[in-house]
């Protein structure tokens, strides 16, 4: 250890001065010394802290792109299939009180940063499915009653710190019941629509990002409130996860299997009476 020690410390008490103070405000002035100038493993409390401010950093970076390849499937195809507007928009009314209420309790960035990520692309995602599923009409009111919530949320005048702690405990019910309509959709279709293929990895990273924030959260957030959202988000992100395993290999949902089942039917009967005539022909009477 001493030995490595005397080979990074050269490098660590030369860092530039912009990384010192990042280095400085995401773990302290005394974490920053014992793990980066001192290289001092020893202190388990700086090392957690380290870890989480890490994981929460890196997920807020991953959040930013965590939605862009199904907004990209659902620009390609056209088609909102699979994806349902009811869990795009509980999901983002839980997102902006989650994110109001984080700011106004000034906890770190880190900690909650990827909800407002999540929902600027959650917004940008309903507005998709209004529009491919004929209801634009419905996408004017939805972002004006999100835009006219967000203003309520962060305005202390109008929404005090009382009434959005009881907003906060509804938005973490509302965060897990988010999940619910989508589960049902991919049950009900027998597949996973517009979620499949460039979803999995975002799934998958949903699962990963739940988890990470119940450790942040325990590490740096003393708020059981906010806790509870996260691990009842877990659970539904794991199951979101179950399915796309299940369905993986399902090639259509079961409305495009219908769909797909009458064409071919349809084909089957086309060709049949096609064979069907011209077997038959304009026929001559034979003289005798």
């Amino acid at each position: 250890m001493d030995a490595l020690r005397s080979t990074l410390q050269p490098l660590t008490h030369s860092l530039p001065a912009p990384i010192r103070d990042l280095g400085t405000s995401l773990i302290g002035p005394d974490c920053y010394k014992r793990l980066i100038l001192d290289i001092d493993l020893t202190s388990t409390t700086c090392l957690r802290l380290a870890v989480s401010k890490t994981l929460g950093v890196a997920t807020v970076a991953g959040s930013s792109v965590v939605k862009v390849p199904q907004i990209i499937k659902l620009l390609s195809s056209q088609s909102g299939a699979g994806v349902s507007f009811l869990s795009c928009a509980l999901e983002t009314c839980a997102l902006v009180t989650t994110l109001a209420y984080s700011a106004r309790n000034g906890f770190p960035f880190n900690t909650y940063g990827e909800t407002a990520m999540i929902a600027a692309q959650n917004v940008v995602i309903s507005l998709l499915v209004l529009r491919y599923t004929g209801r634009t009409a419905l996408a004017a009111v939805f972002v004006a009653a999100l835009a006219s919530a967000g203003y309520s949320l962060f305005n202390e005048g109008v929404v005090d710190m009382q009434a959005l702690t009881y907003a906060q405990m509804g938005a973490g019910l509302l965060g897990v019941a988010s999940k619910v309509p989508q589960v049902w959709t991919i049950y009900r279709e027998g597949g996973t629509g517009q979620l499949s293929a460039f979803m999995v990895r975002p799934v998958f990273n949903y699962v990963f990002g739940s988890l990470t924030r119940i450790y942040t959260t325990l590490q740096e957030v003393d708020d059981r409130l906010i806790l509870s959202g996260f691990v009842g988000g877990f659970v539904l992100n794991l199951v979101l996860a179950a399915q796309m395993v299940y369905y993986w290999n399902s090639p259509a949902t079961a409305s495009h299997a219908g769909e797909i089942g009458q064409k071919s039917a349809d084909i089957a009967m086309g060709s049949s009476t096609g064979a069907s005539t011209k077997g038959k022909g304009p026929t001559t009477r034979r003289r005798g």
